[in-house]
């Protein structure tokens, strides 16, 4: 089971910038909204598309805090995984980049607003 979350390079100035915007206080907020926003779009992501990771780095702790069961579960699910695949780790930090990724264009920024009106 994995420990730590990265964001991609590219994303961890966005994860800082749509913090503040947004006034999410802990910047983990953001990301789980993210992980949270890419399921919704039902897509699934591929392994070989994986981002770097170089940006902000979550423990599984900060990230999900008391909730991580459930997370990992939605993601599972998702991908009709067992809670204990080794991969699981990998496809979480892929909806967490996807999200970031969709919430930073104009658009689907709109939409995420509307989750907090």
């Amino acid at each position: 089971m994995f420990t730590h979350v990265r964001t991609s390079k590219a994303n961890k100035e966005v994860v800082s910038q749509l913090t503040r915007k947004l006034n999410l206080g802990a910047e983990n907020v953001i990301a789980r909204i993210a992980l949270a926003y890419s399921l919704k779009t039902n897509k699934k992501l591929d392994l070989s598309d994986i981002q770097d990771s170089g940006g902000k780095e979550y423990s599984r702790k900060v990230l999900f805090g008391d909730y991580d069961k459930y997370y990992l579960a939605l993601v599972a699910q998702h991908y009709q995984l067992h809670i204990s695949n080794q991969d699981l780790g990998k496809y979480v930090k892929m909806h967490v980049d996807d999200g970031l990724d969709l919430i930073k264009d104009k658009n689907h920024f709109k939409d995420t607003l509307n989750l907090f009106t």
